[in-house]
């Protein structure tokens, strides 16, 4: 008695796409499994592939089988697709988990094939979609201006230099993520314009092309046709740069005086030693000028001074906790 042949029990390929890709945009593995499918399902009528399959001659049905009932759809060496939908999703993978576990089931082979990839950087396309849903919902968010947020800029940035310092990681992150919601933040506040109807808006995209075109301009040796061989030589040529664009009449041009003041002796000596003027540090008696002297040191040094002294400045919080500690101990 001659067997039968198994009969073959086909294929499930469940696609996956990026919400962040513009829909349509498909590897070349997902259009060939798609045309080549013996049937393409999918439970979402609005799901946003759907347009250009179908302008691509792919049919979908509209389906939400049952494991089983897809399992069925498979034999014979089909291959069947389905684009998932969110919604009952989660209740089919479950269900042809337990049909292989039963192991009274031939299963068909399960691919999971993406259709599409995030690209880097594309988790920012999230941030920006959800703050322009908590801009247009949230009451206090709502209601914010620059100005008003301007504080929160300052001791996020000083958050996130603490972070650098103490070297942990995982604040790292947390505090680079806070420094970036501030840009995402005042970015949606100015797509909605200012109060003078000559202000233009501007969106988070436009934020971003200007800074990309700033470092290409600036990076000639990376994008260009210039060569830069110490660092000395590409911050030369960034302040130079730097001066042509603004039509600066002074090196100091640009330097904020609302910085931190040995920050701000620190950043006047370098943009003094980038002159070509020979420019001594002023004399005079006082505590001010002995800080300028220490801070010009620093500087030439290629030391932060205000890193410099926040360290000490730890170092000085610890002896003092120290002393107290023992000092209650004694008691």
């Amino acid at each position: 008695m001659t067997e039968e042949p198994a009969v073959d029990p086909g294929r499930i390929v469940l696609l996956t796409v990026s919400h962040r890709v513009a829909p349509g945009v498909l590897s070349w593995p997902a259009w060939q499994t798609l045309r080549e499918a013996g049937q393409v399902l999918c439970a979402d009528p609005a799901h946003p592939q759907l347009p250009y399959l179908r302008e691509a001659g792919v049919t979908v049905e509209r389906s939400a089988p049952t494991a089983a009932e897809l399992v069925d759809a498979c034999s014979g060496g089909r291959t069947v697709v389905v684009l998932p939908s969110g919604e009952g999703d989660q209740a089919l993978t479950d269900g042809l988990s337990r049909l292989a576990g039963s192991g009274r089931v031939r299963m068909p082979d399960l691919e999971l094939l993406p259709g599409s990839y995030d690209l880097p950087g594309a988790r920012l396309l999230d941030l920006v979609q959800v703050m322009d849903r908590i801009r247009a919902e949230c009451p206090w968010s709502s209601t914010q201006t620059h100005k008003g947020l301007a504080k929160y800029a300052i001791e996020e940035a000083y958050e996130l230099v603490e972070a650098i310092e103490s070297g942990d990681r995982d604040e790292l992150r947390e505090e680079l993520g806070d420094v970036l919601l501030q840009v995402v933040f005042h970015a949606r506040i100015a797509e909605e314009g200012g109060a003078d109807e000559d202000e233009e808006p501007f969106s988070i995209d436009d934020v971003a092309a200007t800074i990309v075109e700033k470092l290409i301009h600036r990076h000639p040796h990376v994008f260009g046709d210039e060569t830069a061989e110490t660092p000395a030589d590409v911050k030369a040529h960034w302040l130079r740069t730097k001066a042509e664009e603004k039509q600066r009449d002074s090196v100091t041009d640009g330097v904020p005086l609302g910085q931190p003041a040995l920050a701000l002796a620190a950043k006047l000596t370098s943009r003094a030693a980038a002159s070509p003027l020979d420019i001594p540090l002023p004399r005079g008696e006082g505590i001010g000028y002995e800080l300028l002297a220490l801070a010009a040191r620093a500087e030439q040094a290629g030391v932060d001074p205000e890193a410099a002294l926040r360290a000490a400045s730890r170092t000085y919080r610890d002896a003092i906790r120290a002393a107290e500690a023992e000092a209650a101990t004694d008691r």
